[in-house]
């Protein structure tokens, strides 16, 4: 009576699978044009607030070692350390690193950071 072919789920499963790869495809390589613009610095800027503010930078990349309220936790505590250090020695630190600090962890950021630490954490 019903003579259905058990091959045609099957193909038509492939067909589909085939096309949402290659969909996939298309769609992945106008993305990494994207990401290259972005990486370029044509893109948009999603880390540009957090770059010019100095604050908003040690809480995303120092905070983790000195604490969130500069108290130390693996590193030492920055309470005081602007006038324990001129602008130059805090700008050499983070230039060269000190002790367990590596260097160059504010690449590009050392004289605003400087700046930052001698004027804010007294």
């Amino acid at each position: 009576m019903m003579n259905r072919n058990p091959i045609i789920p099957f193909v038509l499963i492939m067909v589909m699978g085939i096309g949402l790869m290659f969909l996939l495809s298309f769609k992945g390589v106008g993305d990494s044009k994207d990401l290259a613009k972005e990486k370029e610095g044509g893109g948009e800027k999603t880390e540009e607030t957090a770059e010019a503010n100095p604050e908003d930078f040690y809480q995303q990349s120092c905070a983790m070692c000195h604490g969130n309220q500069y108290e130390g936790v693996s590193g030492p505590s920055l309470k005081g350390v602007g006038s324990k250090y001129s602008q130059d020695e805090i700008k050499d630190i983070l230039v060269n690193g000190k002790g367990a600090m590596p260097p160059g962890l504010a690449a590009g950021k050392e004289d605003q950071m400087a700046e930052w630490i001698v004027n804010e954490l007294k």
